[in-house]
């Protein structure tokens, strides 16, 4: 059964989280019962200034459209973003000559000829366009309030309440107090602004729309009306248009169009309505109606007020947020404005401040990744510019991936709907990469997605010519079904794993060397083994990578007990790949040969070899310990600190090493200035979200592991956090894990499914099997593993 979260229902405005994509209902129900009543509000990022840079913004979003806001005294700034604001328009980008070509490619680079094989590559692998289309961001609404003085400004404070996903901003000028508060609204979606003065017509107010796409503005029934067009990509004209309508309905005072502005004087409050919409209906059709949409959403915002909104947007909220909560106790910092708590703890880790960082990361998969929206990329959806860093796209070797690993473990199944529907329309497109690039049954993605689903390898083959995107993209479809173990949404994926794996048994070549199966040509994503090369047969992450495609699939086949020849095809290319292999100096091999001591970049901010560690389960210190003990040679090689995303998955690493001291303080760089920005935004640098991703999943990481049916407890658990709690977190299979600690030592974990089973409970050396009775909680405590 096919997923029906689509883009149009969100754009009508379904409420965002009326259905869930396989999850276990009865838990969630369960716990939205208990969590009606209010929490206590240490989740928050605040400040005492306005943001001057734009990394110094709050972010709100409903998964489809979001804002950055600056929280400005006399002049406010709101940058817009929607999720289909992209360059360019449909395109295939399959390079013509590349079949042709292949068979010569491989023929060097089995003999060796590594440069003469990338070179060749270059001329006739790589796709035309050579690069993709970028996310574009929609524009700013300016807002002037009165004169747009701020000379005399007092009681100044702004905030993003995690919890209720409001944005604020309160100050006092001329003795008048203001509030602003702004949300983005799953069910009505649009964003909603209301500002309020303390005294009668001291409100007076002036909004403008700005962009810097081509555009033209109108006037229609008190709205402004923005009416646009994408920007050209690479070889490819842009194809969509786009419409932002901004209402306003004020409570006293006279509402006036001036210059193409709403201008508002002598009121007490307001509330704004701003509705954004593209043309874009999916890869291949840019044809929607957009203005028809944003009409429509404002017509429906207007019928309710500002606080019913508010109220609705913090239950969807709260539905997701608050499945999990975590507390590792307080400290002097916690009450301090959020960048003074970022420049103390560099100096005095804090503990709260880790578990804000955690919430933080839960609270932006919400708000950029929602059922019928886009998945998150690069940026998740906020972006200020039109040529944004990679162009914010989807980097499918690791950074889209990892703005994944915290959504199952972190309650936030749901989130992961929109992957799901990329992979399925990257299956469409890939179909035609793989017959037309590779001869091959199945489908493709190599490194890098964007909008229009391109799959062919761009950039060059230094970087792009590594055709595993797509089967990795797989394993998290997978992961969601491990999860929850739901069988209509397996035999909904099935085609999309089956497709991948069959893509492999096409192109797989056998090594004259080794005898075994190796993909060829490819990379270990962005690493060179010689100089500026880095072609070549077989890399270790693409080893990994199909043994747990190949594993995948053919059990699915088995559960769905279908394409038993298939299965058994895919079982046995999967015992002629490469084994892991450890080099000379102890370390885990990159490569099928020991390049690794003579690479140029020996701190390379790619650790794609240990895949098989984490996010993987195939290297463990219980099941390989001699590959574990070579992935932490590998670990230690490349050094703890790199790139933020790095950062962040050196953590994983170390924690699934469990490591935990190690694992909190790489952590506690990533805390830094270096690496986190002063709304908490990740630092690649630039900013690039999956850093935040990546964090919250080492933090749940640290406090809970599981595999099959196994789920060990504070495997990871630093000396820096002696005490704590965490609820809600999710294993395979369907479990709640609450766990409760002390001392370093714990003290009890709850464990609750909604379908019965046995489950092994690890905790330090110890293990305990329990039964599982449906529904009923089972509790273990430290002294069961005495």
């Amino acid at each position: 059964m096919k997923t029906q979260f689509t883009r149009r229902a969100v754009l009508e405005a379904s409420t965002a989280g009326a259905a869930s994509m396989a999850l276990p209902m009865h838990l969630h129900a369960r716990e939205e019962k208990e969590e009606k009543g209010p929490r206590p509000h240490s989740d928050r990022l605040w400040y005492r200034q306005p943001a001057q840079e734009w990394v110094e913004a709050l972010p709100v979003g409903n998964g489809r459209i979001g804002a950055m806001v600056f929280g400005g005294i006399g002049t406010e700034r709101l940058q817009l973003n929607e999720d289909t604001l992209w360059s360019g328009g449909p395109y295939d980008p399959v390079n013509p000559r590349a079949n042709a070509a292949l068979p010569e490619v491989r023929r060097l680079i089995e003999a060796g000829d590594y440069a003469a094989a990338q070179e060749l590559a270059n001329a006739e692998l790589i796709a035309t366009p050579a690069s993709q289309m970028a996310y574009q961001t929609m524009g700013d609404l300016m807002l002037t309030i009165g004169s747009g003085e701020t000379d005399d400004a007092q009681d100044y404070e702004r905030d993003l309440n995690l919890d209720s996903a409001i944005a604020s901003t309160r100050f006092t000028v001329g003795g008048v107090h203001y509030t602003r508060q702004i949300i983005a609204s799953p069910h009505h979606q649009v964003l909603a602004i209301h500002i309020t003065a303390d005294q009668p017509t001291a409100l007076n107010l002036k909004a403008a729309l700005l962009t810097p796409h081509k555009a033209s503005w109108r006037v229609e029934n008190g709205e402004i009306h923005l009416i646009g067009h994408n920007g050209d990509g690479p070889d490819t004209p842009g194809a969509l248009r786009f419409s932002t309508r901004v209402a306003a309905i004020p409570e006293g005072g006279a509402l006036a169009v001036r210059d193409n502005a709403l201008v508002l004087e002598g009121a007490s409050s307001v509330t704004l309505f701003i509705a954004m919409a593209t043309s874009y209906r999916r890869f291949d059709d840019p044809e929607g109606d957009p203005k028809a949409v944003t009409a429509r959403q404002i017509h429906n915002a207007r019928n309710i007020s500002f606080a019913e909104m508010a109220q609705r947007t913090a239950y969807e909220h709260r539905r997701l947020y608050r499945r999990v909560s975590l507390d590792l106790g307080t400290d002097a910092a916690a009450s301090l404005p959020t960048d003074e708590r970022l420049r103390r703890n560099e100096s005095s880790p804090s503990a709260s401040l880790a578990a804000l960082y955690f919430q933080y990361g839960r609270y932006l998969l919400i708000a950029s990744s929602r059922p019928g929206s886009q998945p998150a990329n690069l940026q998740g959806i906020w972006n200020e510019s039109v040529n944004p860093p990679w162009g914010s796209k989807y980097t499918i070797n690791i950074n889209t991936e990892m703005n994944y690993w915290p959504a199952e473990i972190t309650g936030l199944g749901e989130c992961v709907a929109p992957l799901v529907e990329m992979v399925r329309d990257l299956a469409v497109t890939g179909t035609r990469t793989a017959r037309s690039m590779y001869g091959a049954r199945g489908w493709v993605a190599h490194h890098n997605t964007d909008l229009w689903r391109a799959t062919a390898p761009i950039d060059g083959a230094q970087w792009g010519l590594w055709p595993m995107g797509g089967a990795w993209l797989c394993t998290h479809l997978w992961d969601h079904y491990d999860y929850h173990r739901d069988a209509a949404f397996l035999k909904d994926i099935y085609p999309l794993l089956r497709g991948s794996a069959l893509f492999f048994l096409d192109t797989l070549q056998r090594d004259s060397t080794s005898g075994t199966l190796v993909t060829n040509p490819s990379i270990s994503p962005e690493n060179c083994h010689h100089g500026e090369i880095a072609v070549c047969a077989g890399p270790a992450m693409d080893r990994q990578i199909l043994r747990d495609l190949f594993d995948q699939t053919s059990r699915a086949a088995e559960l769905l007990n279908v394409d038993a020849d298939l299965a058994a095809q895919w079982r046995a290319a999967r015992s002629q790949l490469a084994p892991d292999q450890i080099g000379q100096a102890g370390q885990l091999q990159e490569w099928l040969e020991d390049w690794d001591l003579t690479a140029p970049e020996p701190h390379h901010r790619h650790v794609s070899h240990l895949y098989g560690l984490y996010p993987s389960h195939q290297i463990s210190l219980d099941s390989t310990p001699e590959l574990a003990q070579a992935a932490r040679t590998s670990l230690i090689m490349r050094g703890d600190e790199s790139t933020g995303w790095a950062t962040a998955w050196r953590a994983n690493l170390w924690a699934r090493l469990r490591e935990g001291d190690h694992a909190h303080a790489i952590l506690h760089y990533l805390l830094g200035r270096e690496r986190t920005y002063p709304n908490m935004f990740d630092a690649h640098p630039p900013f690039q979200i999956d850093g935040n991703f990546g964090g919250t999943a080492a933090i749940a990481e640290m406090l809970m592991q599981n595999h099959g049916d196994t789920i060990r407890l504070l495997p990871a658990l630093p000396s820096a956090w002696p005490e704590g709690a965490i609820k809600g977190l999710r294993a395979r299979g369907r479990c709640k894990v609450d766990i409760a600690w002390k001392n370093g030592a714990l003290v009890n974990a709850t464990i609750l499914s909604d379908v019965p089973g046995h489950k092994t409970i690890q905790w330090g050396s110890g293990e305990r099997v329990i039964e599982l009775v449906a529904g009923r909680p089972t509790i273990v405590t430290g002294p069961d593993f005495s």
